[in-house]
């Protein structure tokens, strides 16, 4: 993650340069910073890891874990799974190290040459962390490599060591050199490189776009069979091509390829995380045993990062910081509209029905605008959140089902909403055509934007005064948009799932054949205006006794919004009750129109009809 704009615009030359002289060694016959990692125990989840520095200029060398990792926004302390650290000289002499904070190890006494080695403990298979064992060596690369951070601009060279007696093969995004051997620009494009290593299968294709070619890897880990892979990766083909119709052109993708990391196996939690050239996709269920369904998606967001995060980057992740929390107020966009155009994407192509896609459309828009959190945050202000959020830890207890709306889905309704608005103009307006323009401007040649730029960009798009209406109402407050004139402008009733149908406002799980409060009630809920709270037990409601065999919403039908009952509950132990007045539930429904104008279902297909050519 470079510091300039300058730089960014001049990224794919720059590093294309760097290589050529590396690999025909007309500056030097190899790096300056050259790392090693070897898996013999892997078992017992560990790997070696040294790394040679040379041509230091500094009396002591500073190397450090890193505590943050590309595409998230937490801190995350990975120097605290590195052990048996050690610093030699060339000739193999210990040198003088001293800890001036938990993350850093300060090498002095050396000759201009420092050697140092490490055992890593690494099993978190997922897009942050790393895994080790015999299946594989999942490397998210902050999670596993030293850096010194004044040598942020030196060229990287790596050896890997995969076990061959377990046929482990490598894949990662970066530059192939020899057998094992790969290479990197500088420490940003290293960060951002994960490594696959593992008996893992391979799909690819070729994608033309300005005169260039580049080909689209797709290496595959599941733990034996590998069923539907070749369906599975037809549909990434379609969503390929389809988010390529949204910008009109590839990414100049560095080296000429991109790589989805795929690990679908019974080891790894489930996740997503964008990089440059390549993403990690993690899940439990392999392909043919519902993977195949559930993670599709996921390729559709993370390959939509290419364009929107990755290069059509916000200024403030510029340049992107290893040592604090990283905080964004673009997110509602980066994260927000890449979630929209998710399943907007697998309803094009057709991986998912429009009956289903205008069906999945009743979550995020109920979600989203029931939550009060509207009270305290504008879509800026909430993806200001993401460092306390976003895989972040922490011990204490929150009050995020009353504070806060993931940035995800906010920015997902708002994309609806931008899009169905410019449809409803004349001009052929979309949010297709908005988000071209955005790449055109800013992330072609990788120029960071702010929020304003990004209201400019709607403004050239449509007017100033659409472009005031909807950061003024929407960005910069919290109002809501009229979901009921939009999405009936393109054949979608939307209205309330129930009719006075009432909601206790809390999630409840059965516990000792009583129903146990598991989530903060939310504001002016039923269970909230009751003084119920998170960790109460019901004991009865209105007389009736609670138990494993009583639903909760089958519990509710029998009663009208604005009945007050009687509620008997356990709380540390003690015996008590309150009172309830239930509250209308108001979670939203969205289906097709069974019948709808002709101009109205003109819309609709212009807005989801396969858009791959």
């Amino acid at each position: 993650m470079p510091n300039t704009a300058a730089y960014l615009s001049m990224k794919s030359i720059i590093y294309a340069i760097i290589v050529c002289l590396f690999t025909t060694g007309n500056v030097f016959s190899q790096s300056n910073i050259q790392y090693e990692i070897s898996f013999k125990n892997a078992v017992h989840h560990e790997a070696e890891i040294s790394v040679e520095y040379k041509n230091i200029e500094r009396d002591t060398l500073a190397v450090r874990m890193s505590r943050t990792s590309p595409g998230r926004y937490a801190i995350h302390e990975f120097a605290k799974n590195v052990y048996g650290f050690k610093a030699l000289d060339e000739k193999g002499n210990k040198l003088k190290v001293t800890r001036p904070n938990p993350y850093q190890w300060n090498i002095s006494g050396h000759q201009g040459i420092v050697k140092i080695a490490y055992t890593l403990f690494a099993n978190h298979g997922d897009g942050t962390y790393s895994q080790v064992d015999e299946s594989h060596a999942h490397l998210n690369i902050p999670a596993t490599f030293m850096y010194a951070p004044d040598y942020n601009k030196s060229p990287i060279q790596i050896k890997l060591h995969p076990r061959k007696d377990l046929n482990w093969k490598v894949a990662t995004q970066l530059k192939y050199l020899n057998e094992n051997e790969y290479f990197a620009p500088d420490l940003d494009y290293f960060m951002d490189s994960p490594i696959e290593m593992s008996n893992h299968q391979l799909r690819s294709f070729k994608i033309s776009s300005q005169g260039k070619e580049y080909d689209i890897h797709f290496a595959l880990h599941q733990a034996n069979e590998y069923e539907g892979f070749d369906a599975y990766f037809d549909n990434v083909k379609k969503i390929v091509k389809s988010e390529i119709e949204v910008f009109g052109t590839v990414p100049d993708f560095d080296f000429g390829s991109y790589t989805f990391l795929a690990c679908y196996a019974a080891n790894v939690d489930g996740d997503g995380m964008e990089h440059r050239n390549s993403t990690i996709l993690t899940d439990v269920k392999p392909l043919n045993k519902g993977g195949a369904q559930e993670n599709i998606g996921t390729v559709a967001h993370e390959f939509f990062h290419a364009w929107n995060v990755e290069r059509i980057r916000p200024a403030s992740l510029e340049p992107f910081d290893y040592k604090e929390a990283n905080m964004s107020g673009e997110l509602w966009f980066a994260e927000g509209f890449t979630s929209y155009y998710t399943n907007l994407t697998l309803c094009r192509t057709g991986i998912i029905s429009r009956e289903e896609y205008t069906t999945r459309l009743s979550k995020v828009l109920s979600y989203v605008w029931n939550s009060p959190g509207r009270k305290f945050y504008n879509p800026v202000q909430m993806s200001y959140q993401a460092p306390f959020v976003d895989a972040a830890t922490s011990v204490d207890q929150v009050n995020w089902e009353n504070t806060f709306i993931s940035y995800y889905s906010y920015g997902n309704a708002l994309g609806l909403a931008l899009d169905l608005s410019l449809r409803k103009l004349e001009g052929d307006k979309t949010l297709d055509g908005f988000m071209k323009l955005v790449w055109q401007t800013y992330g072609k040649d990788e120029i960071p934007y702010t929020l304003k730029n990004l209201q400019d960009t709607l403004t050239a798009y449509v007017n100033n005064t659409f472009s005031s209406h909807f950061f003024d109402n929407y960005i910069f407050k919290s109002d809501m948009p009229d979901y009921k004139s939009l999405l009936a402008s393109v054949g979608i009733d939307f209205s309330y799932q129930h009719d006075n149908r009432p909601s206790f406002g809390a999630n409840i799980i059965n516990d000792d054949n009583k129903w146990l409060i598991s989530s903060n009630p939310r504001q002016n809920s039923s269970f909230y205006n009751g003084e119920l709270s998170k960790g109460d037990k019901i004991i009865s409601i209105d007389g009736k006794l609670t138990n494993n065999q009583i639903k909760p919403n089958v519990f509710l039908n029998a009663y009208k919004v604005g009945e007050t009952v009687k509620v008997v509950y356990n709380r540390s132990e003690n015996q008590y009750e309150t009172e309830i007045t239930f509250v209308r539930d108001t979670a939203f429904k969205t289906s097709l129109m069974e019948e709808a104008p002709k101009e109205v279902r003109q819309r609709q297909n212009s807005w989801l009809k396969n858009n791959i050519k």
